[in-house]
């Protein structure tokens, strides 16, 4: 009985292996999508350079003021964020502090270690991120 259970879900296996098979065909937009996996390699590596060169001569390269604006946005957007979520938690903590009973302060001693490292990980984030970009800036 188990050899026929294990013959049938092997058929149904491959039955189902075979049926699945699709082909995939690469096309490349710059020719009007002819492309086939049927073409030679000389095909294949004159679209590969083709595809390269369009790449090359395509544009815009990156506006550096533009980006350096973005990201001191950006930094001092998060930080501002990070500054405000740890003035309210702190603020939080400190009242609840302040008004709690003995096993509440415990408590409340407990949730500063998490506190604390949070503040660390997100101060020293923005202070490695402002190093990183006076670095590379320089270079």
């Amino acid at each position: 009985m188990k050899l026929k259970k294990i013959i049938f879900v092997l058929i149904i296996i491959s039955i189902t292996t075979f049926i699945n098979i699709q082909e995939a065909y690469a096309l490349y937009a710059g020719d009007g999508g002819s492309s086939k996996s049927s073409e030679t390699v000389d095909d294949i590596m004159g679209n590969a350079d083709k595809f390269i060169d369009d790449g090359e001569t395509a544009g815009e390269s990156i506006n550096e003021e533009e980006l350096k604006g973005t990201i001191d946005f950006l930094y001092n957007l998060f930080l501002g964020a990070g500054i405000i979520v740890a003035v309210i938690v702190g603020t939080i903590l400190g009242i609840k502090y302040m008004m709690g009973s003995i096993e509440e302060k415990a408590s409340l001693k407990e949730m500063l270690v998490p506190y604390i490292a949070g503040c660390v990980v997100v101060f020293g984030a923005f202070g490695i991120w402002k190093l990183v970009i006076n670095i590379l800036s320089n270079t």
